[in-house]
Order: structure tokens, then sequence, then C-alpha cells
């Protein structure tokens, strides 16, 4: 087996992230304009955010960072200046709001426990807060499928930074050579680039797909195609990379 462990990303890999993250955050922007139309129109504005359609534009701080990142923008356009406790309260409202529009994509019970009884060490490896993470896996009932989860306030960093892929490396003892990170976005391709693992993309995100597709080792459609592409290098064959 070529693989030891899969990572997984969470938004856009195992969740729906449009179907997720748009009415989850238009109902927190809402929350957080109190009322104020034109706050709330700031907030779509730096966040790429569209309202009408609940969607983030492939190039959103919200899609392509984490809390760091879209946090102090926020602040500016609601004119706050407690950055520390409105990151605390984003980080609240969001984790909240995204359960009741949860999506996943697919049966993930089914792979992950496929992918678990066939020996290999699974992760998931996210931009998200961990907590949100944790509450998430368990709702759609694969939590403890999970050998590690790490989000960006885990103490090893964020992507597209390496950090969570050496951390999950080091308690594990799995070489990076032999960890294939999954994920839709540049951020996943770099972080595994970066630690030396494998980069195996999937086209159900909203980032842009032609820089995943030129950039990552491997391209599968969604996450449930995975064992087809595990199949090959089990059967000695390297699989092609579809550019």
């Amino acid at each position: 087996m070529p693989f030891d462990a899969i990572l997984f990303d969470k938004d856009g890999t195992l969740v729906d992230f449009d179907q997720t993250w748009g009415p989850a955050a238009y109902e927190v922007m809402k929350t957080l304009a109190a009322g104020h139309e034109g706050a709330f129109r700031r907030l779509a504005e730096v966040s790429r955010f569209t309202p009408r359609d609940r969607q983030f534009a492939p190039d959103s701080p919200f899609l392509t960072g984490d809390l760091d990142v879209y946090a102090p923008l926020w602040a500016r356009a609601l004119g706050r200046r407690d950055l520390p406790r409105l990151r605390k309260e984003i980080s609240s409202l969001l984790r909240i709001a995204a359960l009741s529009s949860l999506t996943p994509i697919g049966d993930l019970a089914t792979l992950t426990r496929r992918l678990g009884g066939e020996g290999y060490r699974l992760g998931i490896i996210s931009n998200d807060a961990e907590a949100s993470i944790r509450l998430q896996a368990g709702m759609l009932e694969i939590l403890d499928d999970f050998d590690f989860i790490a989000g960006c306030d885990s103490g090893f960093g964020a992507k597209p930074d390496p950090g969570m892929i050496v951390a999950f490396s080091a308690a594990f003892g799995v070489a990076p050579a032999r960890i294939a990170v999954v994920g839709d976005t540049m951020a996943d391709v770099l972080s595994a680039r970066a630690a030396g693992a494998t980069a195996i993309g999937v086209l159900t995100g909203p980032a842009h797909r032609e820089d995943i597709c030129q950039h990552a080792d491997y391209i599968i459609d969604t996450v449930h195609d995975l064992p087809d592409l595990l199949a090959t290098f089990n059967g000695g064959r390297r699989a092609s990379a579809r550019r």
C-alpha cells in the first residue's frame, strides 16, 4: 500500500461548502450587523459574498483563509476595535449556525469505515476551528472513524502551512511520503507539498478548479472516487493524474 494515512480537508471535500457555509455566514453576518443594512452590506463586500445566492466567490477570504484572515476585515466593516472578542464571537456564532445547514457530500460514513477497514489511518485537517470540526463530524456520525483532527486553533498553524500534516506525521510515526492529503483548494495542495505528502484534489469545492487540476498530484471528482484511485496503486499501477 503506497499510503498509510489519508488526511481530509473538511469544507468542500467532506462537507458541501456552499450549502453549509452560505446560509450559516448569512445568518451570522445578519446577527453581527444587528439590523444595520450598511454594516451587513460591508460584511458581504469584504467577504466576497453574494447574499441573494448565499454564495462566496472563489477568491473569498472566507474560503481561502482562516478566522485570522477574515476577522480583521469584518471588524473594520463593523467599525469594531475589540478584535479578540469579535473573533470569539464569530467563531461561536458560526459553529452554531453551521450545524443547522450542515450538508455532507454523499455517504461519508460508508466511505470512512471502508477506508479505515482497509488499514488507513484517517484524519481531518481544516482551517475551521477544531471544536466546529468535531461537532460536525459527530453530527455526521464519522467522528470515531478519525485518528486525528486538527483545526486552525489546534496549535499547528493553518493551511497552506504544513504544520497539521507534520503534527500528524510525528504523532503516528507515518512518513510524509506515505500520507495522502485530499482537498479542494490550493491551500490543501500547498500544505501537502510543503510537508512532502501527496496532494489529491477533489472538484466538489467552490475554489478555482484550474489551479487544483494544474498543481495536485492526482484529481478525483469527489472523495467517493478515492477508493478506486487507491485500488490502482494497490494493483501495482500508478494512477494517471487528470490535468
